[in-house]
C-alpha cells in the first residue's frame, strides 16, 4: 500500500525518559489519521520529529515513498509538511497577515510587498471558510481566531501534510464544530491530516484511522468506524475507564463561600465595561456548584476576583465567615481557599522551577520547608515524592523534573495534588480537565467528588457540558456577566442547559440563586 508518510521504528530519548520507543506511523494520502494517547504518551514528540524540531536516535522517515532526513522546520515545509502546535507559534505584536507570511515574505529592493500576499490570504480564508481580519493584531484576537491564522499559515505555504497538535484543547464547542468542518474539507481536497488528540468523540467524528500510543510505545492502528470508544480508551490507557459518576445523595451544610452583589469592570481599549454584574451566590459544605457558560461571559474575571488576582469594583466575598473582599492571595490560600487555575502555565506553575519547588509554592514559608530563610531541601524532596506517588504524577527525574518538560496532564496532576493536599475548605476548580486524556479526566473527577464527600465546598467552572451535568449538585448559568439561572442537573437536559448558556432560556428560570 502507498503511504504519503511512513515513520518506521522511531526512537526519541530525553534525559531519564524514552519518549518514543520504536514507534511506527503510516498515513495514507487524503485521510484524517488520529494519533491517540494519554498525556505524556509521546504523541507531540513524534510529530516534532516529523516536523524537524527533534532528531530521532533511531528509525526511518519516508515521505511519498522516499527516505528523508528532516533536519528542521524549513526542510519539513519544503517537503509539504505544516504543523499547528498545541501552544500557538504566533508573534503577538504582528498582524494576522504578517504572521501568515513570516519567513515567506516577498521583498524587492529592500521593501516588503504585501499586496499579493494579502490577496492570497483573503482568497484562502474565503475558500476554506477561515475568515480572519488580515490587519488585526494577534494580541487582540480570540484563541479560535489565532488557530485559524495557524491553519492559514500552512495553507499559504501550500503544505499538503497537515499536523494538528491538540487543536481543540482551547476552543469553544462552536469553534470545535467549525474546525471539524474545515478538516473534513481539507481531506476531501486530498490533503493528509494527522490529528493529535485524546478526545474520543472527536476521533469518532472526523478520523478515518487511528494509531494508538501508550507510554511511548506503539499499541496498534485501527479503523475508526468499526472501533468502539470503549476499545479506543482501553488501548490508550491499558484498562477499562469509567467516566460515569454517581454522586451520593447528601444534604449541603453551612455556607463556605458567600458572594454578594459582586461587580467587576474591565478596561479595554480606553473603555470601562462591567464584565461581572451584581453576581450573588452561596457555595456550601458538601456540594459541587458549577458555573456554566460559553467562554467569555465573565467567568474568568469572576474567578480572578474570588481568588485575589484582581480586586472587585463593588460587592463582597465571605469565606468561612471572614470578609476576604480586599484580602491578598496568601491570606486566602492560608485561610481555606485552593485554586486550580484555567491557565496552568500562566497562573498554576513556575515552568522554570522543578516539580518539587512547584509543589510547595504556597507552603515554602512554613517551618516544614524553611529554617531561618533557608530552604529545607530534604523535606521538600520527601514531600514531593509522597505527592508524586499518591497522585501518580509521571516525571522523568522525580522531584527534580523541570516543570516545563512535563506533559500537560502531569502538570495538571501536580497542580491538583498541591491544591488538594493543603486540605482546603473551598476548592475553586477552573477547567480542571481541559486538554486531558480520559484516564486523567477520570482521576480528577474522582478527586473533586472526594472533596465534596469529605464535606468540602467545590466551585467548578467548566465549558464541558457533560462534565457540568455529571459532577454538579447545582448549576449556575452565567450569561453576559450575570447569573441567569440556578438549575438542578437532575431536572434539566443537556439541550436545555445549552439554551440557557446561549441566553435563550427554554422556560422559567430555576430556583432562586440563594
Amino acid at each position: 500500500m502507498d503511504y504519503i508518510i511512513e515513520m518506521l521504528g522511531i526512537t526519541k530519548e530525553f534525559t531519564g525518559i524514552v519518549a518514543n520507543d520504536g514507534v511506527t506511523l503510516q498515513v495514507k494520502k487524503g485521510e484524517i489519521h488520529a494519533l491517540l494517547g494519554e498525556n505524556g504518551a509521546g504523541k507531540s514528540t513524534l510529530m516534532n520529529v516529523l516536523f524537524g524540531l527533534y532528531q530521532p536516535e533511531k528509525g526511518v522517515i519516508k515521505i511519498r515513498g522516499k527516505n528523508v532526513n528532516i533536519d528542521g522546520p524549513r526542510t519539513a515545509n519544503a517537503l509539504g509538511i505544516g504543523m499547528v502546535h498545541q501552544h500557538f507559534m504566533l508573534v503577538d505584536t504582528f498582524t494576522v497577515l504578517q504572521n501568515i507570511v513570516l519567513g515567506m515574505e516577498t521583498v524587492s529592493g529592500g521593501m516588503l510587498h504585501m499586496d499579493e500576499a494579502r490577496e492570497k490570504v483573503v482568497a484562502l480564508s474565503e475558500r476554506y471558510g477561515l475568515r480572519v481580519d488580515p490587519d488585526a493584531l494577534v494580541s487582540d484576537i480570540s484563541v479560535g481566531m489565532q488557530q485559524r491564522v495557524e491553519i492559514l499559515k500552512m495553507l499559504y505555504r501550500n503544505n499538503d501534510i497537515l499536523i494538528f497538535d491538540e487543536p481543540t484543547a482551547v476552543l469553544t464547542p462552536q469553534e470545535i464544530g467549525e474546525l471539524m468542518h474545515t478538516m473534513r474539507g481539507l481531506a476531501a481536497e486530498g490533503k493528509s491530516l494527522i490529528f493529535i488528540t485524546h478526545k474520543l468523540n472527536e476521533i469518532k467524528e472526523v478520523a478515518d484511522r487511528c494509531t494508538v500510543l501508550r507510554r511511548g510505545k506503539f499499541i496498534g492502528v485501527v479503523d475508526v468506524a468499526s472501533t468502539s470508544k470503549e476499545t479506543l480508551s482501553e488501548m490508550m490507557v491499558g484498562r477499562r475507564v469509567d467516566l460515569g459518576i454517581e454522586l451520593k445523595p447528601q444534604v449541603a451544610g453551612e455556607p463556605v463561600l458567600t458572594v454578594d452583589k459582586l461587580r467587576v469592570s474591565s478596561r479595554r481599549q480606553g473603555q470601562t465595561k462591567d464584565v461581572v454584574k451584581d453576581v450573588s451566590f452561596i457555595v456550601r459544605k458538601g456540594e459541587i456548584v458549577c458555573i456554566a457558560g460559553i467562554d467569555g461571559n465573565g467567568q474568568t474575571e469572576l474567578v480572578y476576583a474570588l481568588t485575589g488576582l484582581i480586586s472587585p469594583d463593588s460587592g463582597s466575598l465571605v469565606l468561612n465567615g471572614n470578609d476576604i473582599t480586599r484580602q491578598n492571595i496568601r491570606f486566602r490560600n492560608t485561610n481555606g481557599l485552593a485554586h486550580i487555575p484555567e491557565d496552568r502555565h500562566k497562573h498554576g506553575l513556575v515552568l522554570d522551577y522543578n516539580l518539587g519547588e512547584n509543589l510547595i509554592l504556597q507552603r515554602y514559608f512554613n517551618d516544614e520547608f524553611q529554617s531561618h530563610g533557608f530552604m529545607r531541601r530534604d523535606n521538600i524532596i520527601a514531600y514531593a515524592n509522597r505527592l508524586i506517588e499518591k497522585y501518580d504524577i509521571r516525571s522523568g527525574q522525580g522531584a527534580f523534573t523541570p516543570a516545563h518538560s512535563m506533559s500537560g496532564g502531569n502538570q495538571q496532576k501536580a497542580i491538583v495534588a498541591r491544591e488538594i493536599d493543603r486540605d482546603p475548605d473551598l476548592l475553586v476548580a477552573v477547567q480542571p480537565t481541559r486538554g486531558l486524556d480520559v484516564g486523567a479526566i477520570e482521576y480528577i473527577h474522582k478527586k473533586l467528588v472526594e472533596q465534596r464527600d469529605a464535606g468540602k465546598a467545590v466551585l467548578l467552572i467548566s465549558l464541558e457540558l457533560d462534565e457540568v451535568m455529571n459532577l454538579s449538585d447545582r448549576i449556575l448559568v452565567i450569561y453576559e456577566g450575570s447569573i441567569v439561572a440556578d438549575l438542578n442537573p437532575q431536572e434539566i437536559t443537556i439541550q436545555d442547559l445549552g439554551l440557557y448558556m446561549a441566553g435563550s432560556a427554554p422556560g422559567e428560570v430555576g430556583r432562586d440563586v440563594h
